[in-house]
């Protein structure tokens, strides 16, 4: 399966018995799948429809989808005025203000509520409107593909990146590795310059008890541990990367791996060259972490 980026643009149109169809289709990034649909007036039947296709297609990302329906050869389908129906609207308004003193309904006001925008009588008999939907959705599926084609693009481009972060955290958990400061006899020699400096300090401190103290801590400054998960990280980042599909979320939490083993292997540094591989570790995990959140 490909990746897919959350961000994308499609615009497909479609025509029947001289009436024109064009859908836009845009997504950027969401935790979820959230739909914003704006369809002409009298075609609100279609939502649910437009909803169904796009979550079957999809698994995350914030969405809108706009319907435009006009003539062919220009200008747009005018719709009818539902007129008895606008004027029992309108005195029920003037009662409301006579009885209740409500603001007086604006022109705008009555024409926005429901109903009273009407498509125009050439559509409106059965066959027409099942002929026009059947065209609008086979329009909606075209955008949709080349939605998914765009999003696909951008996904692709997004796993190089990835990819080449992992690389990159890769090599530094290898530079952490063979780094001399890990060197057992390295390690014994600063300890015991630091033990010598501590007992010509002080003569009254127990050798016994302070050598103790060195290898405990010498223990847990060990970065043995970490190196491990970072390693394991990183052939999971592979194989997430490779196996594709939806792994957005999978990835991210990785990054939190990612992000926690080398604030632990900072921490527990002893060495300012395991240090340094550790902030510059933090680093690329952060340029991880923001590269995933595009993905779906």
């Amino acid at each position: 399966m490909t990746l897919q980026s959350m961000t994308g643009f499609s615009r497909a149109t479609g025509e029947v018995d001289g009436t024109s169809i064009a859908w836009e289709l845009k997504s950027v990034n969401g935790k979820t799948i959230e739909i914003r649909l704006r369809l002409p007036p009298g075609y609100e039947r279609l939502e649910p429809g437009v909803r169904q296709a796009l979550q079957k297609r999809f698994a995350r990302g914030n969405f809108q989808a706009t319907l435009t329906i006009g003539k062919v050869g220009g200008g747009t389908m005018q719709p009818v005025i539902n007129e008895a129906f606008l004027k029992d609207l309108a005195g029920l308004a003037r009662r409301l203000q006579e009885q209740f003193g409500t603001a007086p309904a604006s022109a705008d006001g009555l024409l926005a509520l429901r109903g009273v925008l009407e498509p125009s009588e050439t559509l409106e008999t059965e066959e027409t409107r099942a002929g026009l939907d059947a065209t609008i959705f086979a329009t909606f599926q075209h955008a949709i593909a080349d939605l998914a084609k765009a999003r696909q693009a951008e996904g692709q481009a997004t796993g190089e990146v990835l990819g080449g972060h992992i690389d990159a955290i890769e090599s530094l958990v290898a530079r952490a590795e063979v780094d001399p400061s890990r060197d057992p006899a390295t390690i014994r020699a600063r300890l015991a310059e630091q033990v010598a400096l501590l007992m010509d300090a002080s003569a009254g401190l127990d050798e016994a008890r302070l050598h103790m103290e060195a290898a405990f801590l010498a223990t847990k400054a060990d970065i043995r541990e970490e190196i491990d998960r970072l390693t394991t990280h990183v052939a999971s980042g592979r194989a997430l990367l490779a196996a594709g599909g939806p792994i957005g979320r999978k990835l991210d939490f990785l990054a939190q791996e990612f992000n926690r083993e080398s604030n632990t292997l900072c921490s527990k540094s002893n060495a300012g060259a395991i240090t340094a591989i550790g902030l510059e570790l933090k680093a690329v995990v952060d340029q991880f972490r923001e590269q995933v959140q595009n993905l779906e």
